[in-house]
């Protein structure tokens, strides 16, 4: 089987306020770096001109436009989060820039999430590929890999028009 594998790099801001680890309970930041395995959808014998399953540019530049624009320097703030409230209050546009997450905004959250969004994207980009396993790295020595429907993984689940990871546009909230 011949998968596309590509990593992005971005940095982000969260806290996590549910308990589980009270000194990440202050907003703090990483650097992180999100792997991704792409894997086509009907698999074939290389064609002997071309020889690609899609071309790198176009299996990434989607995502790495999102990684890039929506998540890069963003803060990540569960939906429950009175920091959150307070943004939308005192601060719209900046608000605009957070990422809502239901519950905290964890590693292992975020990459289900974020499988979730690409294989939106994906789907809308013809169906042609399917993210077999994203790998978000929080610190050097804290990492998450995920392979599997991130949809089963996610909480409580939701009509899809109301989850922003769902769609196949740049949104990162529903409120």
């Amino acid at each position: 089987m011949l998968d596309l594998v590509f990593t992005r790099r971005f940095s982000m801001g969260h806290r996590l306020i549910h308990g589980a680890s009270e000194s990440c309970a202050l907003p703090h930041g990483h650097n992180e770096f999100v792997t991704v395995r792409l894997r086509p959808t009907a698999p074939r014998r290389l064609d002997g001109a071309g020889n690609m399953v899609v071309s790198f540019q176009r299996a990434k530049s989607r995502w790495h436009r999102f990684v890039d624009e929506r998540l890069d320097h963003a803060l990540q703030l569960a939906e429950d989060d009175p920091l959150l409230a307070w943004f939308r209050a005192h601060e719209p546009e900046r608000a605009r820039r957070i990422i809502v997450t239901p519950g905290d905004p964890t590693t292992e959250l975020m990459a289900c999430l974020m499988m979730a969004k690409l294989n939106a994207l994906l789907d809308a980009d013809g169906a042609l590929l399917r993210c077999a396993e994203i790998t978000l790295q929080e610190t050097p020595t804290n990492t998450v890999r995920y392979e599997g429907d991130p949809l089963d993984m996610l909480p409580a689940p939701r009509p899809a028009g109301q989850c922003w990871w769902r769609r196949a546009d740049d949104s990162i909230a529903d409120a």
